[in-house]
């Protein structure tokens, strides 16, 4: 039997590479513009989210918000609550998602703890009416600086609350190598942080990965494509049960992978062929138009996956979300019962 999209919708979900810039409605943006009064005309909002043939990438939109429009913790408790409404709509039970703190004390004026106030605000509000629970992943933003990454992982500690169980680290791969960020992640870790990071997404060689995992010694990794080019790699993976956040809407392959190949070629296609663990995530949802359960079914509809693999998804969300191991089991227990109910009704 093939996954349905109906019966994907229905499946528990924990999201865990959803980065908070990259979910801000369309609307709000134009809110948030008129709010600001910034100089951003509407041609420009309407690029920002048009997603063409051969997508550009969404870092410039994620600046600009930190740049013109994000001025107050109140912008950042709609985007936060709009976000979790959003993955609620399908059936994500819990989510980690992704914010640059950097960005925002430096460039919108806006400290770490106001901020942070803000979204733990949204977090509560939206468990209370929705039943999704919310945890945030303040991330080093490596084009600042291995200085700054370890002043943001200060705000963290300085702040420690249950809403931030650990730390990311995103924006450009190219020309910010992870082990630059070396001792980020070791005050991280010594202070019982947990820790990701993106690597091996640009196309960016499979040493990044490596350097992720026995340098920065992550708990998961982001994306990861590289991995599949050395097979050494590929078995220290297998051996670790490193759980991959993998994005199927991925813009660098999206251009460089011609249509006709896309979906062949693709490493995530590879990667579920090894044995690698993975988890399909939105990253940037409104930008790259797709939702939690069109991002479980494009791992169906291009890459190939099974019932088989769509269970070992959701297991291995669990597996990779930053929980205690009590919940973790209680989840795995109620969400199999929930798999395997809604795979009889479309049986």
């Amino acid at each position: 039997m093939i996954p349905t999209k109906n019966f994907l919708h229905q499946l528990p979900k924990a999201e865990l590479h959803c980065h908070l810039l990259g979910t801000v409605r369309k609307q709000t943006f134009e809110d948030l513009v008129r709010k600001a009064k910034a100089p951003i005309p509407q041609t420009d909002i309407d690029a920002f989210y048009t997603r063409g043939e051969k997508p550009v990438g969404v870092l410039r939109v994620l600046r600009a918000l930190d740049e013109w429009l994000l001025h107050s913790p109140d912008d950042f408790y709609r985007i936060s609550y709009e976000y979790l409404t959003d993955a609620a709509a399908h059936h994500v039970r819990y989510a980690e998602f992704f914010w640059n703190p950097t960005g925002t004390a430096k460039v919108s004026g806006l400290p770490y703890p106001r901020v942070l106030e803000a979204i733990r605000r949204a977090i509560v509000d939206a468990e209370r009416d929705l039943g999704i629970i919310g945890r945030l992943v303040p991330s080093i933003d490596r084009e600042a600086g291995a200085g700054a990454a370890v002043e943001m992982v200060q705000w963290v500690l300085d702040h420690r609350c249950d809403e931030v169980p650990g730390i990311g680290m995103d924006y450009r791969e190219n020309d910010f190598p992870p082990e630059w960020f070396e001792a980020a992640y070791r005050l991280a870790r010594e202070q019982g942080l947990k820790t990701t990071a993106h690597a091996g997404e640009f196309g960016m060689p499979w040493p990044n990965v490596k350097t992720a995992m026995d340098v920065l010694q992550v708990d998961r990794i982001d994306h990861g494509y590289t991995v599949i080019d050395s097979p050494a790699l590929i078995q220290q993976a297998l051996e670790r049960e490193l759980v991959f956040t993998v994005v199927p809407t991925n813009s660098y392959y999206l251009r460089t992978l011609s249509p006709d190949r896309w979906a062949q070629d693709h490493p995530i296609r590879r990667m579920m062929a090894l044995g690698l663990k993975l988890h399909p995530n939105t990253d940037d949802p409104t930008l790259h138009h797709v939702n939690p359960t069109e991002a479980w079914h494009m791992m169906v509809q291009h890459f190939g996956a099974s019932m088989k693999d769509v269970q070992g998804f959701m297991h291995n969300s669990l597996d990779a979300a930053w929980i205690d191991e009590s919940t973790r089991s209680q989840w795995r227990k109620e969400w199999n019962k929930t798999y395997e109910k809604t795979h009889t009704h479309h049986t």
